[in-house]
């Protein structure tokens, strides 16, 4: 299995090293060989960079694109750097998959979805984003989609792992103050990297292509995960909760959230099984 793994420094792109290494990766990935790239060895925003990469290192059987401009109120203040990531990216990702005959699996987010419906969304859901980061990451979902028909999308959410992450920002934060105020009526699934990065390498080996939603059972809100790692950790600090209005009020150049931005596993569960975890185990370990 010959594979290239984009965004490799990010989140992500180290819980699939790991997965790969350690064993817990599916068979058919059993003595692989992988290319691992970030920036700025290779910007996927610019089709001649991914066509010089294709050309000088491929062909691959998989490709996992975990390259993304994350940060949801960078985005907002800057979209047409978010859409070169988020959008051409992926498309430019899934133009050269298509030439080479490979398979493209493309991570997205809850955050294509309004959130003004209480309850999980699907995967059949009409999305209808309310920020620019949720803007740029539907259109690379279309876009990729449309480029290559050996696409899957995989929206996840609330993710956590090696690196900057909501659960450290909690854990730094209580080192220095007993209290931090975090918003409670937003709620959505954490989601663990390592787990995303096994159903990920599941998803790739089947031929049922398309969108895929991948989380961490269980719904929570911010505050709820806050309070959890506390807990879990074992610390002290005390988690004062909040609306979203407040918290808006507090930083007015912050980008709209979804309220309710949960996503339900419906296609793992009636095709090649979920196997991902509740929230609270999967932080459980994290923390450990």
């Amino acid at each position: 299995m010959r594979v290239l793994v984009t965004g490799a420094n990010g989140q992500l792109g180290r819980a699939l090293r790991t997965v790969l290494d350690s064993g817990n990766a599916p068979s058919e990935y059993a003595g692989y060989v992988a290319d691992w790239v970030d920036l700025p060895e290779l910007d996927i925003s610019r089709m001649a960079s991914v066509e010089e990469w294709f050309a000088k290192h491929g062909p691959y059987d998989v490709v996992l694109n975990c390259a993304a401009f994350t940060n949801v109120d960078g985005c907002e203040s800057d979209f047409p750097t978010a859409f070169c990531a988020n959008a051409l990216g992926p498309m430019n990702l899934a133009r050269a998959c298509a030439q080479h005959g490979a398979t493209l699996v493309h991570v997205s987010t809850d955050y294509v979805f309004p959130g003004t419906e209480a309850g999980e969304r699907v995967e059949s859901d009409v999305p209808a984003p309310i920020s620019a980061y949720g803007r740029s990451k539907l259109a690379g979902e279309g876009l990729a989609l449309a480029a290559n028909p050996r696409t899957h999308v995989v929206r996840t959410a609330w993710l956590y792992g090696d690196g900057k992450n909501f659960v450290r920002t909690m854990l730094s934060l209580a080192e220095r103050f007993d209290e931090v105020t975090v918003v409670d009526d937003q709620l959505g699934n954490p989601t663990s990297a390592t787990d995303l990065a096994r159903e990920m390498l599941r998803i790739s080996l089947t031929d049922s292509y398309g969108v895929w939603h991948c989380t961490n059972e269980g719904i929570c809100s911010w505050a709820d995960l806050a309070q959890a790692t506390f807990e879990l950790a074992g610390v002290s600090c005390k988690v004062k909760r909040c609306s979203s209005a407040e918290w808006k009020r507090l930083n007015p150049q912050s980008a709209d959230r979804p309220a309710f931005s949960a996503l339900k596993n419906e296609r793992l569960q009636t095709t090649i099984g979920n196997t991902m975890r509740p929230w609270r185990v999967a932080l459980a370990e994290y923390l450990q």
